[in-house]
């Protein structure tokens, strides 16, 4: 009954309104940026450009691999099957929408995360949602509610459910028990966190592009295999994404609505955008300016959605059409997912199984820094040892224990963080707006005159 009940929530919470908000707040932050999209390979190539000069805690592209580390994960895989076997083909196409417009807000939200970070009382760089919200808008109890749910949602969503995600696809692969996988798991993780950032960097700047390079080439292989079969696939994704109709080929029928519903819902939650969660890390970028790093983290939603999300519809949906065995209609995306990989000899088992580990180690060391930071500002430094011990153990508990009802409480939380992080976006777009153009053209390598205060000094100015 309880669980049934978190489902029913989670649905609603994860509805039209969320849905109209997230995408509304992506298309009015296009036009409010200038179209910042159009800047997406500069961005790229200043994603792997230093800035050592500038104040900061790690390289621009460590906090990118960072929040890419987060970012993608399970949702790049069996949240598009998901979308797949409720929303029919067409999702894909609208999944990725939420992409292309997704960069804006990206943009926007770690653009006044670097704005206003201020430097904590070891030295080190914190900002977010929080902190634009106290010191840009002066709503300081509205920085409480988002860093109250971003540090337990962290748990969730990024913590116990991927550690699940990773002991299952080992013993359910590999014929292994689950309990030396969940130790040797929870040590890794533990050695990784212990070192705080700069070590959680080092390990998602290898990671990420090793993970993300093998699963999108594995990727593309499996296309070329499927490559008489290809143009079907995208004719069937564009037809079924804008007009209903009935699908063969193991499809269900669909409405445009209903496309649009389960296309915008996963891809708004593959890439988060508009979340919050990506400003945590893009707040300790050594940068020299706000736009610069916001232009670096836009890049993550590139990767993430417009890339990555798209070549997992296309495989899936390829499969579909070429293997008609293949059951899409059981609702179940990582039955989708499996079975559309499964149907590739040699390549597609291992190309799914390596994806989904890496995948999900990754996003267990990215969220914890997320949760890291939320907690650093409800308690302060103190907290950090205590968390990072809840941490690891919530790493254990969540590889042996069955977690659907702790996904569906994590879905609706990480629904409900995006809330007053929105609210920041939206009431500080002007700002957005005036920072885009002042570190335009020749000034966007110019080091920003903004002071960078301690966590005392903002206190001492709220407080007055």
């Amino acid at each position: 009954m309880f669980a049934e009940m978190i489902e029913k929530i989670d649905s609603l919470v994860w509805g039209w309104p969320l849905i109209i908000l997230l995408f509304g707040t992506h298309i009015f932050m296009t036009f409010r940026t200038g179209f910042i999209q159009k800047d997406i390979f500069k961005a790229i190539k200043m994603s792997v450009t230093k800035d050592d000069s500038a104040e900061g805690d790690v390289s621009q592209f460590g906090a990118l691999t960072t929040a890419l580390s987060s970012t993608i994960g399970t949702g790049n895989i069996i949240g598009v099957g998901t979308a797949i076997a409720l929303g029919g083909p067409g999702a894909v196409l609208w999944m990725w929408l939420t992409g292309v417009f997704g960069i804006a807000t990206k943009y926007a939200e770690n653009l006044i995360a670097v704005k206003y970070r201020v430097k904590s009382e070891n030295g080190t760089m914190i900002g977010g949602a929080m902190y634009a919200l106290e010191r840009g808008l002066n709503m300081r109890w509205l920085g409480i509610v988002f860093a109250l749910l971003a540090s337990v949602c962290a748990f969730g969503i990024g913590n116990m459910v991927q550690a699940n995600a990773v002991v299952t696809n080992i013993t359910g692969n590999f014929t292994v028990p689950a309990l030396p996988v969940a130790v040797i798991l929870t040590v890794l993780v533990g050695v990784v966190i212990i070192g705080g950032i700069k070590s959680i960097t080092k390990v998602s700047e290898m990671l990420v592009p090793f993970m993300a390079f093998f699963y999108i080439a594995g990727c593309i292989y499996i296309l070329i295999i499927n490559a008489d079969v290809l143009s079907e696939t995208v004719s069937v994704i564009v037809s079924s994404a804008l007009s209903p109709r009935a699908m063969g080929g193991g499809f269900i029928g669909t409405t445009v609505m209903t496309a649009c519903r389960y296309g915008f819902a996963r891809g708004l939650f593959s890439n988060e955008a508009g979340m919050g969660s990506a400003p945590l890390v893009g707040a300790a970028a050594k940068t020299a300016n706000p736009k610069r790093q916001a232009l670096v983290s836009m890049t993550g939603v590139f990767w993430d959605t417009v890339v990555i999300c798209l070549l997992s519809g296309l495989v899936m949906i390829s499969c579909i059409i070429k293997y008609p065995a293949i059951d899409a209609l059981s609702g179940d995306g990582a039955v989708v997912a499996a079975n559309a990989f499964s149907c590739i000899p040699y390549v597609g088992v291992p190309v799914l199984v390596v994806g989904l580990i890496t995948f999900s180690f990754s996003t267990i060391l990215g969220w914890y820094y997320y949760g890291e930071r939320a907690c650093v500002y409800l308690f302060g430094e103190k907290s950090i040892l205590p968390y990072k011990v809840l941490w690891t153990a919530a790493v254990f508990a969540g590889s042996l224990v069955e977690l659907k009802v702790v996904w569906n409480i994590a879905d609706i939380l990480n629904g409900f963080m995006a809330v007053p992080n929105i609210i920041a976006v939206l009431l500080l777009h002007k700002v957005i707006a005036d920072e885009t153009v002042k570190y335009s053209g020749v000034h966007l390598n110019d080091v920003s005159d903004d002071e960078i205060p301690t966590i005392r000094n903002v206190e001492k100015g709220i407080l007055g």
